[in-house]
């Protein structure tokens, strides 16, 4: 194992060799470009002949934008689109037929804007939802306008903060009349489960369709799908007796199609399949798919995974391992690739593409589709494309990388071996125009592990500066797409069933190993690094073996116990699924937490957490750097003011990935091209600080 070296002592920093270490090469994909290049553009959607997306921008401090293809920015500063409910929100904004509806992130509420720009300038939003009780707070999410534009129908999550009141959140399905401005006072429709989502109206108005589901289940594991009649009355807006049409099997992805079919996936073949059910209770299976599926673990809301084109036909993103097509789904159950989508703007012909979100494309043509898709190289765009011609429409179009594609790494599928299973990731060699660096031929790459977060969820091949400010400096990175990750189907899924903490350590290692054996990469340089979910992992893999060098960790869950005591009500019982039902196997929850095993971490740490996350709260962190100080491990733990699960501002991205830099030179021994240095606000032991947590 490595220590901490003095980058003036290692001969292959000599300038007079003419050489650059690995880790030291000059890039010019900087933090600066990594945090301009991480706008985030998200959930298109249709209006007319016009296309509106959403934009999260850093350097606006994090804020979400609407955005429309005929006028450009549709959300005048201030004012920014994110819900809040289950705390990832999602489902922030939908169009309807006058107006596109918002949640605003500092109040919650709903409110709108006309769709026509008609004159200079954009009006002040309207609210539309009424203010909630004292001592309450509502969150909305996931509406959609009925069709005659009288009313909304949405998620409401209540809050309540009286003394004293340890309450869960309630989740509801509720009716906002939409001519009433802020004197809306939500009308309750259903109530009653732990969970509800993706309410969608039929075409007519009549019928109101939902996905419910109580603890302790997540939506990838067992949800209702449910329709019942909508009852309108001058008095009370109310739903009939309903009807659930499937049950015990994970449900995502429903709407409504123009001829009155209710179309979702279901994984009950193992896949996410898309079916069709009307409310005669007629039914069936659309696509019979294995080894690839239709659907997304519901982290976020409004995720969409096929859409139905103008004529009537459905075109979905379809997932295997880990990569997206986009497919025709024929009315036989046939599901074909669109022809000509590898011409799409930037995207070549073998090119992996990861699909983020798709839309009808309007009225022009009917066999259009919008889709917002990013590739090894390009980050993502907004295409219209024919599905019949292929002919193709950049709408939006790609934030440039900023760099010549030299220095950008495009990702290698792998498989390998971990445990008697095979197991997937994508990675990644040290990238650099010919003759830009020059190298010591004996040199391997140091390597950096990553486990993705979730943990349902999983690594995609789109290109991420994040990676790529790493493979531009001289390393090589491995994503891992462990047991239980998605894009796989149920059985990889349910790999890490009662089994978190364990299959995906065993996997990250066995990537490093495997690796390394290959001749790859260099085996006494490894690190690994995880956010959320993912720093479990990183913990986990520290405690369990000894061949990293170093390890980052990113507002990491360290204790479980404390994790299923405080935290948000939406993943409050998750751990049930992933660890086993708590307090009944507290055993498995105390040998898996990382702080209860940290004095075996003899391996140098950074952690990074913000001081705003509910989700894995602060406390987390500095229980394991309190362990590291006490076990006299070096490490570095900085905080981000402000931050919440996840950092959104530009300031932050680029800190935190600055100060990653600068702990692997310290560890690994090298010198940075980049003039990195720990901030004034790091607190730890070696490195040059002395400083512990609670130090004045």
């Amino acid at each position: 194992m490595i220590g901490v070296t003095d980058p003036a002592s290692d001969p292959r920093n000599d300038p007079a060799r003419g050489t650059s270490r690995c880790g030291s090469w000059p890039s010019p994909i900087s933090a600066d470009l990594v945090a301009a290049g991480g706008v985030r553009v998200e959930a298109v959607a249709e209006s007319g002949d016009d296309v509106w997306w959403q934009e999260t921008r850093p350097l606006e401090q994090g804020r979400s934008v609407l955005v429309s293809a005929s006028a450009g920015d549709r959300l005048p500063a201030p004012w920014s689109a994110r819900s809040r409910v289950h705390e990832y929100g999602g489902g922030s904004w939908w169009i309807g037929r006058e107006h596109a509806y918002f949640i605003e992130a500092e109040d919650q509420a709903v409110h709108r804007i006309p769709i026509d720009r008609s004159v200079d300038g954009e009006p002040t939003p309207e609210r539309v939802s009424a203010p909630p009780p004292a001592g309450t707070n509502w969150r909305f999410a996931d509406g959609r306008e009925h069709p005659d534009g009288s009313l909304v129908v949405c998620v409401r999550e209540t809050h309540r903060s009286e003394p004293g009141d340890h309450h869960e959140p309630t989740n509801d399905l509720i009716a906002i009349r939409t001519d009433r401005g802020s004197e809306g006072q939500p009308e309750i429709l259903m109530g009653g489960s732990d969970f509800v989502s993706d309410p969608r109206l039929s075409p007519d108005g009549k019928h109101l369709s939902w996905i419910q589901w109580n603890h302790p289940n997540m939506p990838w594991n067992e949800t209702e799908l449910v329709v019942a009649p909508l009852v309108r009355a001058d008095d009370a807006i109310s739903l009939g007796p309903p009807t659930t049409v499937v049950s015990g099997v994970s449900v995502v992805g429903p709407d409504w199609t123009a001829d009155g079919r209710l179309v979702y996936s279901s994984d009950g073949s193992g896949f996410w399949n898309l079916h069709w059910w009307r409310v005669d209770g007629t039914g069936g299976a659309l696509t019979r798919l294995t080894g690839a599926e239709i659907g997304a673990p519901a982290w976020v809301f409004g995720t969409r995974r096929w859409v139905e084109l103008a004529d009537g036909r459905l075109v979905a993103a379809v997932t295997q391992d880990a990569v997206d097509t986009l497919s025709i789904v024929e009315s036989d159950g046939t599901v074909r690739p669109v022809p000509g989508f590898g011409a799409m703007g930037q995207f070549g012909p073998e090119t992996p593409v990861a699909v983020g979100s798709m839309s009808a494309a309007g009225s022009a043509p009917p066999s259009a589709v919008c889709v917002i898709a990013a590739t090894p190289t390009g980050l993502p765009e907004i295409t219209s494309i024919d599905v019949d011609s292929g002919s193709t429409t950049v709408i939006r179009p790609a934030t440039p990388v900023g760099a010549e594609a030299g220095w950008l790494s495009v990702p290698e599928s792998i498989w390998f071996d971990s445990h008697g299973r095979s197991t997937h990731a994508f990675f990644y060699r040290p990238a650099a125009p010919q003759g830009a660096v020059t190298v010591d031929a004996d040199e391997k790459p140091p390597l950096i592990v990553i486990g993705h977060g979730g943990p349902t969820a999983h690594s995609t091949p789109e290109l991420s500066l994040k990676v790529q400010y790493w493979t531009s400096r001289g390393f090589a990175v491995v994503d891992v797409n462990y047991g239980g990750s998605t894009g796989f189907g149920k059985d990889y899924r349910d790999r890490l069933h009662e089994a978190w903490g364990e299959i995906d350590v065993a996997d990250c290692i066995n990537a490093a190993v495997h690796l390394a054996a290959e001749g790859l990469v260099d085996g006494n340089r490894l690190a690994i690094r995880g956010s959320s979910s993912g720093g479990l992992t990183v913990l986990g893999a520290l405690i369990r073996s000894d061949r990293f060098a170093a390890g980052v960790s990113l507002y990491g869950v360290a204790d479980l116990k404390a994790l299923a005591a405080d935290t948000h009500k939406f993943e409050s019982r998750y751990l049930d699924w992933l660890i086993g039902p708590y307090p009944e196997e507290m055993e498995r929850y105390e040998s898996r937490s990382p702080v209860n095993d940290a004095s075996a971490i003899a391996t140098p740490m950074l952690l990074m957490q913000g001081t705003a996350d509910r989700v894995v709260p602060p406390s987390q962190s500095e229980a394991v750097v309190a362990a590291l100080a006490a076990n006299g491990v070096d490490h570095v733990y900085v905080s981000f003011d402000g931050e919440s699960h996840g950092f959104r501002r530009a300031e932050s991205i680029v800190s935190s990935l600055e100060l990653e830099l600068w702990f692997y030179g310290q560890v690994f021994g090298f010198a940075p091209s980049d003039a990195v240095s720990a901030p004034d606000s790091a607190i730890g032991r070696g490195f040059g600080l002395d400083r512990s947590v609670g130090d004045s």
